[in-house]
C-alpha cells in the first residue's frame, strides 16, 4: 500500500469518526450540576479532583472543599488554591483510622465536617463543592449515609459535587452522574519510597 493510499484510508477513518462525534456532541443539550465520584484502589483520585478545582477556578467559579479524614494542613494542593478568595478549604479530619484508632472520636469529627458541607451543598454561591475521602466516612457507618445522599442530592440544580475515596457505595455510585474507577496497578511506596512532595503531598 502506497503512502497515498494510506492517507487516503486515514482521512476516510477520520471522517467517519468525526461525524460521530459531532452527533455525540450535538446530543448533549442538557446542561446540571454533575455528582462525580472518584473511587478505586489506585492513586490520583484526589488529584483528579483538585484538578478540577483549577479548572473551575479558570471560569472564575467559587469552590469548597472538604477533607474528610485527612488532618494534614501543609499539602501543596492546600497552599496553592487556599491562597485563592474563590477556594473555602476545610481539613476536617483526627488524621486516618488506624491513626486515631477511636471509633468515638471519628464518628464526632465526621458529623461535626459533614456540617461544614452541609452549609456548602445547601448554597449556590458554590459551583463546586469536592468531598475528599468521603466514602470512608458511609463505609465506615461514622455518618448516616442516607442522609448524606439526600443532602447532595437536594443541593442547587448547577452545583457540582466530587467525591473521592475507595469502595464508592452501589448507592452513590448510582446517585452519580460519572463514575470513575481508578486501578492501582503499580506505586512507589511498595518498593519503599516515601511520599513526595509535589506528587504525593
Amino acid at each position: 500500500m502506497t503512502d497515498t493510499d494510506k492517507n487516503t484510508r486515514h482521512q476516510a477513518r477520520m471522517t467517519r469518526k468525526k461525524a460521530i462525534i459531532d452527533a455525540s456532541i450535538a446530543r448533549a443539550d442538557q446542561e446540571k450540576g454533575l455528582l462525580l465520584v472518584l473511587t478505586g484502589n489506585g492513586k490520583g483520585k484526589s488529584s483528579s479532583a483538585f484538578g478540577m478545582v483549577g479548572r473551575s477556578l479558570g471560569h472564575g467559579m467559587k469552590v469548597g472543599v472538604c477533607q474528610f479524614l485527612k488532618s494534614r494542613t501543609d499539602t501543596g494542593e492546600e497552599a496553592f488554591f487556599s491562597r485563592d478568595p474563590k477556594v473555602e478549604w476545610h481539613v476536617l479530619g483526627d488524621g486516618f483510622t488506624w491513626e486515631t484508632q477511636n471509633r468515638e472520636q471519628d464518628i464526632a469529627t465526621s458529623q461535626r465536617g459533614w456540617v461544614v458541607a452541609q452549609r456548602m451543598l445547601a448554597d449556590p454561591s458554590y459551583a463546586m463543592v469536592v468531598l475528599d475521602e468521603l466514602t470512608y466516612l458511609l463505609n465506615y457507618g461514622y455518618l448516616d449515609a442516607e442522609q448524606v445522599l439526600d443532602d447532595i442530592a437536594a443541593r442547587p440544580a448547577m452545583q457540582h459535587v466530587v467525591v473521592t475515596g475507595r469502595a464508592a457505595s452501589e448507592a452513590l455510585r448510582d446517585l452519580a452522574d460519572t463514575v470513575s474507577e481508578i486501578a492501582d496497578v503499580k506505586h512507589a511506596y511498595r518498593d519503599g519510597i516515601m511520599a513526595q512532595k509535589g506528587v504525593d503531598l
